[in-house]
């Protein structure tokens, strides 16, 4: 046996290794792609689909600028997308291996963010807005189809500690530069400072900054108003309802305008398998498939193919997609420079410390 085993153990070397499953990475939202579109894709490409989760673009931003490595595919907004693009961190996309291209609407298309789209491919939207609590709101009378709801304080008397606003620099102050009559990327120093001003008498009316649990806390009742995302208010009147609410949670968007976030597929500059990553591109820019996730979490989409898949009750809110009047008042955020993140990083932890 002694004089055997050399032998066997050189022919186990020697024998090749079993075939592991290609795998493709995709650094995503959590939540941004539907549990039976992941396995339809894995049975198209007798692959694997492994994904990593961030909670905003800054994290992933930061992960990434910190050097790590194994992800194929990224799902940028468009102010991020804009930054990797300066940083070099992705790779130029091949159309001729994207048929289904044709079905984006051309209105998603070329943007300041990413000029003939040479490195990303629209995926899906969400629109900054107000969710609510429809019993207690129709009670109080208030109208909800302005920013008012969570910055007048005549308004906010009547609804103090039942409001949350989004605990996010640029979403919060996007909102307060909107109500005041000004663009959502603006760099003047005394407009932004207006705008924290704004944000300052506002604040004790708020219960709470709230990035995570505003879908439960609407759901459950305990807060009225929300300043949100339109698919988490979406999810939120769908988990009342599974609960029993009586009250429903529904979408508003103010007349002053809101933040348009465009997320886009994108090929890392360093992805193991960009061969992988343009299968999955192409398949989510089939109809059916790109249809499956506004069906579940109630984004809006950008496939024109895919509106034909999408349910009645979600391609008909005019909040989540909206007509060309309101998409006329909706803006994306832009990457800022240095000096301008500087100053309203300075605005933000005034805000936050007050």
């Amino acid at each position: 046996m002694r004089r055997l085993l050399p032998l066997v153990l050189a022919a186990a070397l020697a024998a090749p290794a079993a075939h592991a499953k290609d795998v493709l990475h995709l650094y995503n939202w959590n939540n941004y792609i539907a549990p039976e579109t992941v396995k339809r894709f894995e049975a198209s490409c007798n692959c694997e689909l492994k994904q990593t989760y961030y909670s905003d673009n800054e994290e992933m931003l930061a992960k990434l600028a910190a050097g790590a490595k194994g992800y194929d595919i990224v799902v940028p907004t468009g102010n991020a997308l804009e930054s990797l693009i300066k940083q070099k961190k992705l790779r130029p996309i091949d159309k001729a291996k994207l048929p289904n291209l044709k079905n984006i609407n051309a209105a998603y298309l070329d943007t300041a963010f990413d000029p003939k789209n040479q490195y990303s491919v629209p995926y899906a939207y969400t629109i900054t807005m107000l969710g609510y609590n429809d019993e207690k709101i129709r009670e109080l009378g208030i109208p909800m189809d302005t920013w008012a709801v969570i910055f007048d304080p005549k308004i906010l008397e009547k609804i103090k500690g039942r409001v949350t606003v989004l605990d996010s620099s640029s979403e919060l102050m996007a909102a307060a530069l909107k109500y005041l009559g000004h663009s959502i990327n603006e760099t003047d120093e005394k407009k932004l400072k207006e705008a924290a001003d704004l944000i300052k008498k506002a604040k004790p009316y708020w219960a709470a900054f709230n990035a995570s649990s505003y879908i439960k806390e609407l759901t459950v009742g305990n807060i009225w108003v929300a300043h949100g995302y339109s698919n988490d208010i979406f999810q939120a009147n769908l988990d009342a309802q599974a609960a029993g609410r009586k009250f429903r949670i529904v979408h508003a968007l103010p007349k002053e305008g809101a933040v348009l976030a465009v997320d886009s597929m994108a090929i890392l500059a360093n992805a193991p398998r960009p061969d992988l990553a343009y299968k999955f591109i192409d398949f989510m820019l089939d109809g059916k498939n790109s249809a499956e996730l506004s069906n579940l979490i109630g984004s809006g989409n950008p496939n024109n193919d895919a509106l034909q898949h999408i349910k009645a009750d979600v391609k008909s809110n005019k909040a989540v997609f909206p007509d060309q009047a309101v998409l006329a008042k909706l803006e994306q955020q832009k990457d800022f420079g240095a000096k301008d993140r500087r100053y309203r990083s300075r605005l933000w932890t005034e805000i936050k410390v007050r």
